[in-house]
């Protein structure tokens, strides 16, 4: 004699209408479905103007400062001229430190997106 095959539900199956209708406004790109796709791009963009302009200016502003206090510009680290070490050196590892931390903040504003969606 075989056994009746049962079917085992381990998720709780009430809510999954609001995320088909949220998926569905997504899809056919309603005007709530565009709201949350406009709010995440902004969301996205205010995060890159932040980060990016904010390296820019400090690049931007290290040789004003060196114009600016004529001290610094006299310093010397083994042999090199204090100016020309940092304009040398620091915009790599902060483009790269920038580049990396947008990059963890855009994910996590992608992941709070779905999270909204599948609520």
């Amino acid at each position: 004699m075989r056994k009746r095959r049962r079917r085992v539900v381990l998720a709780d199956p009430r809510g999954r209408g609001r995320v088909l209708r949220t998926i569905i406004e997504l899809e056919e790109q309603t005007s709530v479905g565009e709201k949350l796709i406009r709010d995440l791009i902004r969301q996205q963009m205010r995060t890159a103007l932040v980060l990016g302009g904010g390296t820019l200016l400090l690049l931007a502003l290290m040789p004003a400062a060196f114009y600016a206090f004529p001290v610094l510009a006299d310093v010397q680290v083994v042999g090199v001229h204090l100016p020309w070490l940092l304009m040398a050196l620091l915009p790599f590892p902060l483009c790269y430190a920038v580049g990396y931390a947008y990059r963890r903040v855009a994910e996590r504003h992608e992941q709070d997106f779905v999270n909204s969606v599948d609520r």
